[in-house]
This record gives structure tokens, sequence and C-alpha cells, in this order.
């Protein structure tokens, strides 16, 4: 019952979120063919990749005349976030190597934060179901871009270029709403990005944020009293 709730539960989630990664995939397939992507490479991106974040970040390095290795390494930085993610799901993941690894890629930031439970543990169905329901989206909000190709007028028009900031906005006022201990260390990622973003690109800023999990990271385990 439990299982079939988590299910459901995940995708009634990921209709929310798929939305927005809709929109979020039109802006990343129409900023790629402006800046010299074939549609086939920005749709392949969105396929393989499944993340916004490091997808932007490897078109505009490279757009910005960067290399192939400073690009990637760009977005692979980017994508470090998922390692504690990751780390903190490992746990819930059944099977071998290769089904783990295959389940490991459900890990995706709006599906991660749903599938929280208050107690801490992470509801698998859930995570499983919200990820299904966005990753079509992302791929065909991908290609509508691409394809569709609309100016810069029309992406500022409609909003486009404010989809990827605001979801992210979104995922922390959830958090922080659900779990109102995270509000100190959600006030410290956004001190360090801010101040980071005057020294640093925004991207490699963005990572600075994580810092500010170190003091929860840091603290020794609460000790268990007599039972």
């Amino acid at each position: 019952m439990r299982m079939r709730e988590g299910w459901r539960g995940g995708f009634a989630v990921g209709v929310g979120l798929a939305a927005g990664s809709f929109a979020l995939a039109v802006s990343f397939g129409a900023f790629a063919v402006q800046h010299g992507w074939p549609p086939w490479l920005a749709v392949l991106a969105s396929v393989v990749t499944f993340s916004g974040s490091a997808q932007f970040a490897l078109a505009t390095a490279l757009d910005g005349g960067a290399g192939a290795v400073t690009a990637v390494a760009s977005a692979t930085l980017i994508n470090l976030r998922f390692v504690p993610m990751g780390a903190a799901t490992a746990r819930y993941l059944h099977g071998g190597a290769l089904r783990r690894a295959l389940e490991g890629q459900a890990v995706v930031d709006g599906s991660w934060v749903a599938a929280q439970r208050d107690e801490g543990t992470t509801d698998r169905p859930k995570l499983f179901g919200a990820t299904l329901v966005q990753w079509p989206a992302w791929i065909a909000g991908t290609a509508c871009g691409a394809l569709l190709v609309p100016s810069t007028d029309v992406a500022r028009a409609w909003g486009l270029d404010m989809v990827f900031p605001a979801f992210f906005a979104l995922l922390l006022l959830d958090t922080v709403r659900s779990r109102p201990g995270c509000l100190p260390h959600a006030a410290l990622a956004g001190v360090l990005a801010g101040a980071a973003c005057l020294v640093v690109p925004p991207g490699v800023a963005l990572l600075t944020a994580a810092l500010a999990a170190a003091p929860a990271v840091l603290r020794p385990p609460r000790r268990e009293g007599p039972a």
C-alpha cells in the first residue's frame, strides 16, 4: 500500500515539476541552437544528461570560446551537487551494480527533494515516479526549443529566461517550509554564493553555496540516550 501511494505521489509531484522542466528545456533548446548547436545535438544532450544547470554551463562555456575540456569541467563542477544527494540515496537502491547505477539516474533535484520524508528517509517509489514524468517532458521541451528556435525577444517576453532561477528558488522555499531548521543553512548558502559571484563565474559561485552544509556535516552525531 505504501509503495502504491509513493508511486502515485511521485506521479502527482512529477506533473508539476514536468511543467517547469518543459519550459526550462524549451529555453535550453533555443539557447543551444542559437549558439551554434545542431538541433539533434541539443536533444541528445537532454537525453543523456538531464541536468539543466550542467547543459547551460556547457553551452555557455563553448559559446564563450572555452575548449571542450574546460566546458565539460564546468558542467561537471556544477553537477557535483549530485554526489551528496546520491550518497544519501544509495542505501535505498536495490540490486547489483548495474541496476543500482540505473536507479541512481532518478536522483534529480526536484524528485530528490520531493522524495525526502520528515524522518529523514527517502521515498524510493516517489523518487522514481517523479523522475519518470519529468524526463520525457525535458526531452520534448528541448526538441521544441531546438526546432522552433524562439528569438531572444520571444524568450524574454514569455519569461523563459527566468524559469531556471525560479525553479531552484521554489525548491529552496519548499525545503525551508517543510524543514525550518534548514533556514540558517539556506541563508548562509545565499550569502556565500552572492559574495563569490563578485570574484568567480556564477557557475563556480553556485558551488561555494555547498559550503553552507559544512556545519551540519562536521557536527558530531547526536548520541542516543539510554533505553
